[in-house]
């Protein structure tokens, strides 16, 4: 039966002599074996691909409740998706090492036997890998579905319709345009760029209009900066929900002209009402 050998286990080296032959050689290795289960230990925190921190800043961006709540569930299903490929990958890989074994035991020359052996070792190997990226994986899963959890509380919900997804998409595209009119316009002296400027008309809403505003809170930010004081993040929020209450019939109408119905309650299966 085949050894499971890692360098951890110091094993690795040990079936390696034309490595460690040399004798600087064999100290890398027994220093390498000494502490590679504390190099082990420490890598199982790096396995999965961003930090909570990035998952609740960088990934799920969405500037509204109900949006971050989409978002959230997005990465959910990424993550549910991404484990169970793992998880049917790594039974594969046990079930082929069952084979091998099974044909280890009958084989009788001795080459084909080593082959067998490293075939069995390779599995392992990757069976062992595999399940360090999966028990990230499982931290990444517990960490979204908890976040979902906290958003509806957040939201004082039980839970969230698609008639409540399509009542909030009016203010999320209104805040999300003016947060980039303003990030963009901090570096144009003040002026909301082209592409802005088109999302705002696409929204219904008047671009002199959605300008002024720009021009009014930067003065607003620039009065509170030459004070010595400095503006906060929760100030830009703010102000964004007020442009979204300023201009939240704006979208119904600008539909309503073309023709179409902003929210049609007959096509939402879980709506209200």
């Amino acid at each position: 039966m085949s050894e499971s050998k890692n360098i951890a286990s110091g094993s690795f080296f040990a079936s390696l002599p034309t490595l460690t032959a040399k004798p600087e050689y064999a100290l890398m290795a027994q220093n390498v074996s000494q502490k590679m289960p504390a190099v082990e230990r420490d890598s199982a925190n790096f396995y999965k691909s961003h930090s909570q921190f990035m998952a609740v800043t960088l990934d799920v961006t969405a500037i509204t409740g109900i949006r971050s709540i989409k978002h959230t569930l997005a990465e959910v299903e990424r993550a549910r998706a991404a484990l169970q490929e793992s998880y049917v990958r790594v039974e594969k890989k046990k079930v082929k090492v069952k084979i091998k074994e099974r044909a280890l035991e009958s084989e009788e020359d001795p080459l084909k036997r080593e082959l067998i052996e490293l075939d069995i070792l390779g599995f392992k190997s990757d069976i062992e890998s595999s399940t360090k990226y999966m028990e990230a994986g499982l931290r990444r899963l517990n960490f979204f579905v908890n976040q979902h959890d906290n958003l509806l509380r957040s939201l004082g919900k039980s839970e969230i319709t698609e008639r409540d997804y399509e009542e909030e998409e009016t203010k999320y595209h209104i805040m999300t345009a003016m947060k980039q009119a303003l990030i963009s316009s901090r570096s144009r002296g003040g002026v909301i760029d082209e592409g802005n400027m088109i999302y705002l008309f696409d929204l219904g809403i008047n671009g002199a209009d959605a300008q002024a505003e720009v021009f009014a809170y930067l003065h607003a930010e620039k009065e509170i900066v030459d004070s010595g004081a400095v503006p906060s993040h929760e100030m830009t929020v703010k102000w964004l929900e007020a442009c979204a209450e300023k201009w939240k019939e704006c979208p119904g109408q600008f539909a309503s002209s073309r023709g179409f119905e902003l929210i049609d309650g007959s096509s939402l299966v879980s709506g209200r009402g």
